[in-house]
């Protein structure tokens, strides 16, 4: 997604102030938003990648002048009219709403320590994915613009680095956040040197981290031209 949401790297917005002894939650409406964020996806099924999806869809002015917690709020309110939970006429008028029964899933009081515990984890249920890149291979990252929610930043498109680890396999944010499939594939951390993103006035002895996913990689020097980490749901359009 390119747009206001992805400010990795962009000038311009002001300098990032520190709250001293910043509480947790500013307001107890803060905190019941966490809590839904949390609990809703035992009854209506959506992920991180869905909410990320929908705050991406919010106009631009919109989510510049909305705090965190207000585009969680816009983000899972429409992820509920998407799964038909809630309506325009039960926003418009909650009072009216009469509470209903989602799912049997609907998380309980009991379970809740141990659901928190076991984390939401998009680690795949089987590790049997081919990988095509190895710790120490040289990649580029494919300079791809979609319109649609996508985990590499715009900053890193098209720069060279070199993968150092391999997390294992995962779903793909891009494909998931559309319906369109997990397309379980290895994610990797890839270490970029600070000149290669920022140019030559960067720091010579630093570097970039990033987790990018298999399909936003090319491996450098690749025998036979193939070009590895494509996912059958996506159509790359390398700039």
């Amino acid at each position: 997604m390119n747009g206001p949401h992805d400010l990795g790297g962009r000038d311009g917005f002001g300098p990032i102030l520190h709250e001293a002894n910043e509480p947790v939650f500013h307001a107890e409406w803060e905190r019941r938003m966490f809590a839904i964020a949390a609990a809703l996806p035992f009854s209506v099924p959506f992920a991180d990648d869905h909410l990320r999806r929908e705050i991406e869809r919010i106009p631009p002015a919109d989510y510049l002048r909305s705090s965190y917690y207000e585009l969680w709020l816009r983000s899972i309110t429409s992820i509920l009219r998407e799964r038909n939970v809630v309506s325009c006429a039960d926003l418009e008028a909650p009072e009216t709403v009469t509470p209903r029964t989602l799912c049997p899933t609907a998380i309980r009081p009991d379970v809740v320590a141990a659901a928190v515990s076991a984390g939401a984890s998009t680690r795949a249920a089987t590790a049997e994915i081919p990988k095509a890149l190895a710790v120490g291979d040289r990649v580029m990252v494919r300079n791809n613009h979609p319109y649609h929610h996508t985990r590499v930043p715009q900053y890193i498109r098209g720069r060279k680095g070199r993968v150092i680890m391999d997390h294992g396999v995962f779903s793909f944010p891009d494909t998931n956040s559309q319906d369109c499939g997990e397309c379980p594939q290895h994610c990797y951390t890839v270490e970029f040197e600070a000149s290669e993103v920022w140019g030559d006035q960067a720091d010579q002895t630093a570097t970039v981290m990033l987790d990018l996913w298999e399909t936003y990689l090319q491996r450098l020097e690749l025998p036979n031209g193939h070009a590895p980490g494509q996912c059958e749901h996506e159509t790359p359009k390398d700039g």
